[in-house]
């Protein structure tokens, strides 16, 4: 079973492709991790999941329901986190949680138990009282998740949800997502952090409004063809400038923090003797970079 299916989903501003002809499915309880660039149609294609921007062309459903015609049934059954928190500073953390529960029509009783589970869940029992806005970056991320799932919804977007929080934040939040899927909930996840994908079910490459890939992150890591190295180095620009003009048969060529990564088809590996190197198993930046050149190719 699917909880979203898109088909040729596309979103135009005047003459600029934001979101190009893209299809593809999600399997309900899984984690899908959307990654790329930034300003590479993310964003907007989370909103047009969440009922918040009509698609130009194509077509789309969220737990069964059209995102054109059914974005008011649609916005009734999802969470929605934004990278920008959607909080308000000027309330206290109770209060954030009591409108949220007021805006999803949670009272009495059982919105005062589900109040006191994401209290829990964000680990700000004891703090309800403060201001949100003496909340540091990674305490406003957890609240805010706590107020997208109040009502317990079947699916949850998250549109860059780790964006200028700490790693120790970062990990604590994907903790709670891990707990969220084995629970059953579908989580699609925006980010741009490489090694936050590694830990999804599958994940898709979007770049420049195109659906590059769309994979579980082991089967990527195969599609890249021949052997990865790599070549340790006090100058891997220089180096990269010197391999490039030469007559090296390789396959790919690129900086990688302070070594030089080099894909070349394995018998052809005699002829970089001179250099001490390593093979390494492709990482999903590799991946990305060997898919975004092969998409410029094209």
């Amino acid at each position: 079973m699917y909880a979203v299916e898109l088909m040729n989903l596309t979103r135009k501003f005047g003459g600029f492709t934001a979101v190009n002809d893209v299809t593809l499915k999600i399997k309900a309880g899984s984690i899908y991790g959307f990654l790329g660039p930034n300003g590479s149609g993310k964003s907007t294609t989370i909103r047009m999941l969440c009922g918040l921007l009509e698609p130009t062309s194509g077509r789309g459903s969220v737990l069964g329901f059209d995102i054109a015609k059914d974005s008011e049934m649609i916005k009734q059954k999802i969470g929605y986190m934004s990278q920008k928190f959607s909080l308000y500073d000027d309330l206290t953390v109770i209060e954030n949680l009591q409108f949220y529960g007021g805006m999803y029509s949670l009272s009495g009783s059982l919105g005062k138990v589900r109040i006191e589970e994401m209290l829990n869940l964000a680990g700000l029992k004891g703090r309800q009282d403060e201001l949100v806005a003496n909340l540091s970056g990674g305490w406003k991320q957890r609240l805010a998740l706590g107020c997208s799932i109040l009502h317990k919804p079947s699916i949850l977007f998250l549109d860059e949800p780790t964006g200028g929080v700490d790693p120790k934040s970062r990990r604590m939040f994907w903790d709670i997502i891990y707990d969220l899927a084995l629970q059953g909930t579908t989580v699609m996840v925006t980010t741009h952090f490489m090694d936050e994908a590694e830990h999804c079910d599958e994940i898709g490459f979007i770049f420049e409004g195109n659906l590059i890939a769309s994979s579980s992150p082991a089967y990527l890591k195969q599609t890249i063809p021949g052997t990865l190295i790599r070549i340790p180095t006090d100058d891997p620009m220089g180096l990269l400038e010197t391999l490039e003009g030469s007559a090296l048969p390789y396959l790919d060529i690129y900086c990688s923090g302070t070594s030089l990564h080099l894909l070349m088809e394995t018998e052809k590996l005699a002829h970089i003797t001179e250099f001490h190197y390593e093979k390494i198993t492709p990482a999903l930046e590799d991946v990305f970079v060997y898919l975004v050149k092969s998409h410029r190719k094209e």
